[in-house]
């Protein structure tokens, strides 16, 4: 930990108590406002903030980002599931042969889960904790739709319009209406892998919960990978994200692409006003869609947002009330993804919507691991896959703040 000239920490791990964390963060976040302050009062008189003011208040953002990141990575910490449950698809036998492949490569007697290519797949509680870690780490994840296929492309069919009514007489003829509008959402699902390394004698210590450990080394990777993929993937050999859709102005709307709301001054928000713009992006989006909406920003530009006040003077960002919770900006929670692009002229920095019905992760069942005790020894390498894809579902859950002059 490093402690800044202000006396405060900047964490680098985790750590193990929470409550005492949220403390710290709690603190700094108080200091934070009273130094934003005295800025906005320098400006009011002299036009300008003291650079002493704006070096301050730079380096309690970061101490505000650090204490947040170690705050997640204890959480995550502290709500692993234990592995050693009885969940219905992994049955003790299963799980014992497993460990034995994992460890010695031994096959014999393996009467189910093995893979076409010659892997084996994973335990049901292995698979899910792996899926339960990387909901914690991933912020896309944690906030999009999900839903588990068996198949390699999941096809959904969404009704762009509905059928045309009309009200009519009580003797007056009925015409015939138009029909509802539809189309075909496709979500092709890709492979992702990771291929952790381990000495036989790592493998051999008898205290070694491979599973735990298996999951351990892939989900992080995984995760990492993924949010890339949610947020700015091209859709070759990987899910397209949300910001690979067409975007047009949101006056100008039309299914198949994002709206934006633009700042209307390059890489910035107004210089009068700079909320301003922020609660049209609200209201830009649907009732139905704004009671689950949540913010999506990278920390840069979270903490440029971190300084703005409404006209009472109370600060639009606060912090979590509790020390698992999210942040809200404005109201609505607030996502970190470090995938989102920085602040920048004609940038898309910030995203608003309602995720879970917005974007769609498609996770195909199963979790293979083929292990390869040749390629690279002394070391035993496994080959760790699972296929995932992902996608727009509702042009019209999401919107975009484009930081540009139209």
């Amino acid at each position: 930990m490093d402690r800044n000239n202000d006396g405060f920490e900047i964490k680098a791990g985790a750590g193990t108590d929470v409550a005492a964390l949220f403390a710290e963060f709690s603190s700094a976040f108080e200091e934070f406002k009273r130094t934003n302050d005295d800025r906005l009062k320098d400006i009011e008189k002299r036009g300008a903030a003291d650079g002493l003011i704006e070096g301050k208040l730079e380096r309690l953002n970061a101490v505000l980002d650090g204490h947040k990141a170690a705050l997640d990575r204890a959480s995550a910490e502290r709500a692993r599931p234990a592995l050693e449950g009885k969940g219905a698809l992994g049955t003790n036998e299963h799980k014992e042969a497993f460990s034995a492949y994992v460890k010695r490569g031994e096959e014999k007697a393996l009467q189910v889960g093995v893979g076409s290519d010659g892997g084996y797949l994973v335990p049901g509680e292995v698979e899910t904790t792996i899926t339960r870690l990387m909901t914690a780490i991933s912020p896309i994840r944690a906030i999009a739709g999900v839903r588990q296929v068996s198949s390699a492309i999941y096809k959904r069919p969404i009704t762009v319009t509905g059928p045309v009514t009309g009200w009519v007489g009580e003797t007056a003829s009925r015409p015939t209406t138009d029909s509802q509008v539809l189309a075909e959402l496709n979500y092709p699902t890709t492979e992702l892998y990771a291929m952790p390394a381990a000495t036989s004698a790592f493998l051999e210590d008898a205290a070694v919960d491979v599973g735990h450990w298996i999951a351990d080394e892939v989900n992080a990777a995984f995760a990492a990978q993924e949010t890339t993929a949610f947020v700015s993937g091209n859709g070759v050999n990987k899910p397209t994200g949300f910001l690979a859709a067409p975007m047009v102005d949101e006056t100008s709307w039309s299914w198949g692409n994002l709206g934006y709301v633009a700042t209307g001054t390059s890489g910035a928000l107004p210089s009068s006003n700079p909320s301003d713009v922020l609660i049209d992006l609200v209201y830009a989006l649907k009732a139905g869609y704004r009671q689950n909406a949540s913010w999506v920003m990278n920390r840069k530009t979270q903490g440029s947002l971190r300084k703005l006040r409404d006209a009472d003077g109370n600060y639009l960002w606060q912090p979590a009330a509790t020390a698992d919770g999210r942040a809200s900006f404005m109201g609505f929670p607030l996502v970190e993804a470090e995938d989102m692009p920085n602040i920048g002229a004609n940038s898309l920095s910030v995203a608003f919507g309602d995720f879970r019905r917005g974007y769609l992760i498609v996770d195909r069942q199963g979790v293979n691991v083929l292990r390869d005790p040749y390629s690279s020894k002394p070391y035993v390498l496994f080959y760790t896959t699972k296929r995932v894809g992902g996608g727009i579902a509702d042009y019209d859950a999401i919107k975009l703040l484009k930081f540009g002059a139209s």
